[in-house]
């Protein structure tokens, strides 16, 4: 089963990805964030574009990625990424819909829920996530609308039940205290 879990910039995706991961075993989370990095630092200056969904290499490249883990993985791929263009959604979400039981979430918030999140992260209204948001919240009332969680009044324990219940997959224990979890989410945060 692959999981992917979309949403606007400060929806909370990575962070759901992650908890996610820890409670269901043999759980991978895959981010294709990371390709888009290594396609970026890697194109020279001229042909470089402002986002790197739009190179159909890095389409192609997480399609064949996620195809051949999600051939060999034990348990479910987790894959935190938004895509708001319908076309590129196709050819990953849809195309991997294909041979494999895809779920796909969208974890869904005003635009005030995800300012606020993002200034958590230290970016503020002008950074490029915050200047995404109508975009994104567009194409999900639009174009992308599959199953969409409201996240505004949720914490992310909540979300990863919920994504759990829906996929029909029992979840271990999370023991952690309060004071651990918040240390994981930060670790999180860092790393991403």
């Amino acid at each position: 089963m692959i999981i992917w879990i979309n949403g606007a910039f400060g929806s909370g995706k990575t962070q759901t990805a992650y908890a996610l991961q820890r409670r269901i075993p043999n759980s991978y989370v895959y981010d294709p964030e990371h390709a888009g990095s290594f396609i970026r630092n890697n194109i020279p200056l001229p042909m470089r574009k402002s986002d790197f969904q739009d190179y159909p290499l890095w389409r192609k490249f997480n399609y064949d990625m996620l195809d051949y883990i999600a051939q060999h993985a034990s348990g479910p791929v987790i894959v935190p990424m938004t895509i708001t263009n319908r076309k590129y959604y196709d050819e990953t979400v849809g195309a991997l819909s294909k041979n494999y039981e895809v779920r796909h979430f969208i974890l869904y918030a005003k635009k005030e829920t995800l300012l606020r999140r993002l200034a958590s992260r230290l970016e503020g209204k002008r950074s490029w996530a915050a200047q995404q948001i109508d975009r994104c919240i567009q194409s999900f009332d639009e174009e992308i609308t599959e199953y969409k969680i409201f996240t505004d009044t949720l914490t992310i324990d909540q979300v990863v039940e919920q994504i759990a219940a829906i996929c029909a997959i029992k979840l271990t224990i999370d023991n952690r205290n309060r004071f651990l979890k918040c240390v994981d989410r930060l670790l999180v945060k860092c790393m991403n």
